[in-house]
């Protein structure tokens, strides 16, 4: 997987791409965790170059978004590929993530919402 970083304001954008395995979990949370470590709690993940992802890369994703809330942070993923998105639907994790359309929808969001404490 190869990850790479931008930044929108007080969002790191994390564009991510290959296979979200447990090797590449591993290493997005490595990567994230170095993103919390500089004080960067708006983390968002733009999946759209993600061509597959199996329990072990659900795992670290959900692991990751019991990190961030613990930092009183916020994960948002956006521009999920159809076979990603079927995923999140059959394990319901849908109703657990924040998923936007596209990235653009997702900073936006982080406009209208009231600042990390």
């Amino acid at each position: 997987m190869n990850i790479t970083k931008n930044q929108s304001g007080n969002v790191t954008i994390l564009n991510m791409s290959g296979r979200l395995d447990l090797a590449s979990g591993a290493s997005l949370k490595e990567k994230i965790q170095q993103e919390f470590e500089a004080g960067n709690v708006r983390i968002h993940l733009n999946l759209a170059k993600v061509d597959f992802i199996n329990s072990s890369g659900l795992g670290a994703l959900v692991s990751l978004m019991k990190e961030t809330r613990l930092k009183h942070g916020r994960l948002t993923m956006s521009n999920l590929a159809a076979y990603v998105a079927e995923i999140f639907e059959i394990t319901q994790l849908s109703h657990i993530f924040e998923i936007y359309e596209t990235e653009e929808a997702a900073i936006a969001s982080y406009n209208s919402t009231m600042p990390v404490q």
